[in-house]
């Protein structure tokens, strides 16, 4: 069995990802209210208790944006370069922010999760793009916040996930 170690904020900490993906001892250290600048804090604590997880998502950012924080890309960049540091085995993913719907950040996160994605490329880390699929769903994915997400989009986040890992343990 493979290890999956989740980082991030309320977004990834609100769905009970060992049911969804049984296929992997899932480690989810999400923590809601989480920025860019709090998970970076963390690495270190968090590489002396988790070993040698197979793949590792990243899903912060949120809150920096919603917040106005001006390094969070800083931050993201350091978070992809200390965690290939600690775990040069691991597949490393980044997921893309979500479509949120609360003007102005609906304009502000398409250019933000390219700008992510460059950094993973940068990094030699992976992009995995849930703006595209949760922004065309038919489904309802917001709950009334306009930040966190219903069931449903859970449900298509998962789903990409699993696709992901599917693909890196093919290539592998």
């Amino acid at each position: 069995m493979t290890t999956l170690l989740l980082l991030g904020d309320s977004l990834p900490a609100g769905f009970d990802w060992q049911r969804r993906i049984p296929g992997q001892q899932v480690i989810n250290l999400a923590v809601p209210g989480s920025m860019t600048g709090d998970l970076l804090t963390t690495l270190p604590e968090i590489s002396k208790r988790i070993s040698a997880p197979d793949t590792i998502m990243v899903m912060v950012g949120t809150n920096d944006l919603l917040c106005g924080q001006p390094d969070l890309l800083d931050n993201y960049k350091r978070i992809l370069v200390r965690l290939h540091h600690d775990y040069p085995a691991a597949e490393i993913v980044a997921s893309s922010l979500f479509p949120l719907r609360q003007p102005p950040f609906t304009e502000q996160v398409p250019a933000l999760n390219q700008r992510i994605e460059a950094l993973t490329r940068q990094t030699g880390s992976c992009f995995l793009d849930i703006y595209q699929r949760l922004a065309t769903s038919e489904a309802e994915i917001f709950q009334a916040d306009g930040v966190h997400i219903t069931a449903a989009a859970y449900e298509i986040w998962a789903r990409a996930l699993l696709e992901h890992i599917a693909f890196l343990l093919e290539d592998d």
